[in-house]
Parts: C-alpha cells; sequence; structure tokens
C-alpha cells in the first residue's frame, strides 16, 4: 500500500489496482503507449459496475494506432464547421424544451424538462433515431450504467440490445444515406480509409452512451451549484461574455462520477512518480482529483468563474480524450446561457438539503432540480 499520488486500491468488482491522482501523474498514464486500454478484455478488471460497461469493439479500449485511426476518422464529424451547423438545432431543441417548461408552470423539475431531455433529444436527432426509440435507449443505457450487485444481468442485456439497435441502424443508413451524424461518421475519410460497417455502429453508440453520460450530469450539477449561488448566478447575468470560461472552471471543479472509469494495464514495468507499476498491474486514473491538483490549479479547491484558462481532465486526456467536446460544449453553453438570459429570477423551489442525489449508477447528478422562477 502506498500513499501519495500512486496509491493501491480495490473496487468493488474485479482485481485490486493502482490509482493515479495527480495531474502529472494522469498525463503520464494517459499517453504512455505502456500502458494499455487493449489489454483489459478477456479479464476481470477493476471496475465500479457488475458487469464492464464498454463492448470489447469499442473506441474506448482501443490502443494506437488503432484508436487513432478511428480517432481521426471521428473528429471529422465534430469539425468546427459542423459543430457550428449542429448549434442552431441544440438552441432550437433548448428553446423548445424551456418552452415546455414554462407551460408546465413553477414548479417544475429543471432536470425533466431540460438536463435530463436535452442530450437525449439532441444526440437521437443529431443520429436521426426515431422519437418513438428514444425512451427505450434511455432505459437501456440507464441499466448499463447500474452499479447495484444485482444489475449484472440487466446490464449485458441492455448492451446486447443497444449493440443489435445500433448495428441495424447504421445499415439501413448505408443503403440510404442522409445529411445527419451517421451520413457524416459514414463519409468521412482518411486517404482511401473509411469505417467499415461495425466500427460506424460502434461509433454511433459510443458518442450515443458519452452524449448521455457527462452531458446530462453536468448540466444538472451546474444548475444545482450556479442556484445555490446566488453571487455567481449575478456575477453570469451581469458578464454574459464569463459563460465559457465560467463552463470550463465549473467543468473542473464539479466531480460527476462517483468512482472511477476504465483502467488501463501496464504492458511492462514502469515507474510513476517513485512507484514501480509491474507488467500486468491494472492502473486506475482520477480525472477529477486531476482536476484539483495544487500544482496545476491555483487554490484548487475554490471555484472562481473568472479563473485564466487552463487545460483541465473534465473530458479525459490523450489518446482517449472525448471526441465530441465541442457538442458537449455547445449543449452546455446553450442551456445555461438560456436559464441565464431567459430565467432571471430562477431560484429553487424547495431546500438544498432535500434534494435526492442518484446513488443507483457511477454519475453522480442531483435527481430532481424543483425551480421556480
Amino acid at each position: 500500500m502506498c500513499a501519495g499520488p500512486v496509491t493501491r486500491i480495490r473496487m468493488p468488482y474485479g482485481d485490486a489496482a493502482w490509482l493515479v491522482t495527480d495531474f502529472e501523474g494522469v498525463r503520464q498514464v494517459t499517453t504512455d503507449h505502456r500502458f494499455s486500454r487493449a489489454a483489459i478484455i478477456g479479464r476481470d478488471y477493476p471496475r465500479m459496475t457488475p458487469e464492464p460497461i464498454v463492448s470489447p469493439e469499442s473506441i474506448n479500449v482501443m490502443d494506437p494506432p488503432h484508436s487513432s485511426r478511428l480517432r481521426r476518422l471521428a473528429s471529422q464529424a465534430f469539425s468546427k464547421p459542423h459543430v457550428g451547423r449542429m448549434r442552431p438545432a441544440v438552441e432550437r431543441i433548448v428553446d423548445t424544451l424551456l418552452n415546455e417548461m414554462i407551460d408546465h408552470g413553477a414548479p417544475a423539475d429543471l432536470v425533466r424538462h431540460l438536463a435530463e431531455p436535452l442530450p437525449q433529444r439532441t444526440i437521437c436527432e443529431l443520429l436521426s433515431i426515431a422519437p418513438g426509440d428514444w425512451p427505450m435507449l434511455q432505459h437501456h443505457v440507464h441499466e448499463m450504467l447500474s452499479t447495484g450487485p444485482d444489475t449484472g444481468h440487466a446490464a449485458a442485456e441492455a448492451k446486447t440490445h443497444l449493440r443489435s439497435y445500433f448495428e441495424e441502424l447504421t445499415a439501413r443508413r448505408r443503403r440510404a444515406p442522409g445529411d445527419d451524424l451517421i451520413g457524416n461518421l459514414a463519409a468521412a475519410r482518411d486517404g482511401d480509409d473509411a469505417f467499415d460497417d461495425r466500427e460506424l455502429a460502434v461509433m454511433a453508440l459510443t458518442l450515443m452512451m458519452s452524449g448521455h453520460d457527462t452531458a446530462t450530469c453536468q448540466l444538472s450539477n451546474i444548475a444545482y451549484l450556479l442556484l445555490t449561488d446566488p453571487d455567481r448566478w449575478a456575477l453570469l447575468r451581469r458578464r454574459p461574455e464569463l459563460l465559457p470560461g465560467a463552463l470550463e472552471e465549473l467543468l473542473r471543479f464539479i466531480p460527476f462520477r462517483t468512482g472511477v472509469g476504465i483502467p488501463r494495464v501496464a504492458i511492462q514495468d514502469v515507474e510513476v512518480f517513485g512507484v514501480t507499476v509491474r507488467a500486468g498491474d491494472f492502473v486506475h486514473v482520477s480525472y477529477l482529483t486531476a482536476n484539483r491538483d495544487p500544482s496545476r490549479f491555483r487554490d484548487p479547491d475554490a471555484l472562481d468563474l473568472e479563473r485564466p484558462p487552463s487545460p483541465n481532465m473534465a473530458f479525459g486526456w490523450g489518446g482517449h480524450h472525448c471526441i465530441a467536446v465541442p457538442l458537449a460544449m455547445a449543449e452546455l453553453q446553450a442551456a445555461i446561457g438560456a436559464l441565464i438570459t431567459r430565467f432571471p429570477r430562477l431560484r429553487l423551489a424547495v431546500p438544498p438539503e432535500d434534494l435526492q442525489w442518484n446513488a443507483g449508477t457511477i454519475r453522480r447528478f442531483p435527481c430532481r432540480l424543483p425551480v421556480s422562477w
């Protein structure tokens, strides 16, 4: 057992692992080819959930050069021009959801009316998924992310259903391509290289999972934090130009997981901050603690909405940094910007201590946010 930035831990499921917690250590592990994601396949790796969340064919458990190839292709769908064309759709969805919330009347649940449906509608619309399928997909995603000891069978079935759904969906789009995100992915080229059918299906599934995960949780968390801090809410109302940088700081500051994600395996002995990680050892990194590293961020436990910009690890780092960050940021800017503009007197309708927080999945966010305006 070691104390410090490299520590031996045990997870609820799987074998023991090392946990790396400071910024430079996380940077080393996530960029060093001697730590492999692919090597966890087929092994009982340490994790929070009874069943592994990712599929063996997912880009999230690939190593370079295979992952680099897929990332080069997928990133073309999230170029500035493509995201620029997506932004009006995101803003339209935000306005529609907020109009529906106004029609419902106060008090209204901001999670149900905005934080939960926005990422779901956005990614489903961009993938041109039929609205009738949205509840089913949301249900399967929730089952995959569950951490309870009796959820393993349901999680495995959910993953099978989702994989089959996206294989059928992308096969249909190959036959009748359209101007949507799947079409953009299918059209991506790197010379003569392109996604094959299986890769296209897995990429579409990965994007839907990622959209439900980070954006849903952090939109709820950011709204909660601002609504419980009137001074910061007032600052953003007075100076809306601060919003892009403030969101980066909020993402750095707020933990949205109750643990860690997918580990890596050392494929040879590696020294990390004086600790020898042996070949075959599992290694987890904590992006959450790296974002609070005092050697990287001055006064890291303080939330400073005017903090000078500095790259953080809210969306990961290295070869598995989230590809869809531009879309997630467009969603957050549209949603929080609209709340500040359209609801200047927005406030919680219940005491903060009465709120219930999600405890059934690896995600951390308030289950409900009753608000008045």
